[in-house]
């Protein structure tokens, strides 16, 4: 809420290298209905993909992991067997509920709503605000060390309803890019902090229902949690220089804006390399395939999966021929580990 005291004086001093990153954003979005229509095949590949990764990032994030094959199991629907499994499921609820719908305006019951979700498979916990005040904390130091105060439980229901109210009049009123308002809303809702366990999921939950909302279809097709899983210790650091100072409304939205807007840019930049290599493969063999994958889009660090994921139709068997090649003299990937937990590292 506190972001949206003042426009002018949060939105008025936007850094001039934002808006290379907002143009990073604004122009990849403007081509995404022409991929729809001419590779609707990759694009169910890379969506499926993206729904399982994001599901997987996010609870990574807050330390709940699950293992690869048992994360496409549980997105299959498999039944779950322990508490990560069941924080696992309710993120893939809320997510293929996101993915489904088309979005409504942001209120405090879809809030609520998303955060029911969330721990649906944990008897009930989620679905209200926070009863007892919380903190940010911290154990780097060896020691609890409290690094934010959220707004207090007695005020945190009336501050949540405040800020969605001030968050849409804002974008209404067109007081900043909508990607950046929308910056603003995810900062306030983590400084407030509004439920007992779950904000940081909550908070990515809201940011992909905005983002589909204003039009940036992204997320469907590349995971932006997984993007935030792989620079984590930026997010947080973002997101801690610029909560100083919240409470009293003195603080700065600027580095948690770049860092989320960046986060965006990144993964509209995945997307177009994906949609790129795919037409460049155009009349390749599978082989060459597989080899302009792994040395030019794959992440540094990969599994087989991953390969088999981005280009769907090449066998495992063709997959591996490919990667043992690349294994040879002169090593151009490394194998780390064995059997089907193998993963990969581009050298």
């Amino acid at each position: 809420m506190k972001s949206f005291v003042d426009l002018d004086r949060t939105f008025g001093t936007q850094p001039a290298r934002l808006g290379v990153l907002l143009q990073r954003c604004d122009v990849p979005r403007g081509r995404e209905e022409l991929f729809t229509d001419q590779m609707p095949e990759l694009l169910r590949s890379l969506a499926e993909d993206a729904r399982v990764a994001s599901i997987r990032a996010s609870n990574a994030i807050e330390g709940v992991n699950v293992p690869e094959d048992r994360a496409r199991s549980i997105a299959g629907g498999a039944r779950f067997r322990n508490r990560n499994e069941r924080e696992f499921a309710g993120y893939r609820d809320a997510v293929d509920e996101l993915l489904r719908s088309e979005p409504e305006p942001i209120s405090v019951p879809l809030l609520l709503h998303l955060h029911r979700r969330l721990f649906a498979h944990n008897e009930g916990r989620g679905g209200h605000f926070k009863r007892e005040d919380n903190a940010i904390v911290s154990y780097e130091s060896g020691s609890r060390e409290v690094i934010f105060t959220p707004v207090s439980a007695a005020e945190t229901p009336a501050m949540t309803a405040e800020l969605i109210e001030r968050y849409l009049d804002a974008q209404a009123s067109m007081a900043a890019h909508p990607l950046v308002v929308m910056a603003a809303l995810i900062l306030d809702l983590l400084a407030i902090h509004p439920v007992a366990d779950g904000n940081g999921r909550l908070a990515r939950l809201v940011t992909t229902h905005e983002l589909l909302r204003l039009g940036y279809g992204v997320p469907r097709f590349v995971s932006l949690e997984q993007q935030v899983f792989e620079t984590k210790h930026a997010y947080y650091a973002a997101l801690y220089s610029s909560q100083r100072a919240w409470h009293e409304a003195e603080h700065t939205i600027w580095p948690w804006t770049e860092y989320l807007v960046g986060a965006v840019a990144a993964t509209y930049e995945r997307f177009e390399q994906r949609i790129a290599g795919a037409r460049g493969d155009a009349g390749t063999s599978k082989q060459d395939r597989v080899r302009r994958f792994v040395l030019e889009q794959a992440p540094s660090h990969f599994t087989l999966a991953d390969v088999r994921r981005a280009l769907p139709g090449i066998s495992d068997q063709t997959i591996r021929l490919v990667l043992n090649e690349l294994k040879a003299d002169p090593p151009r990937v490394r194998a780390d580990g064995t059997g089907r937990g193998a993963s990969w590292t581009r050298l």
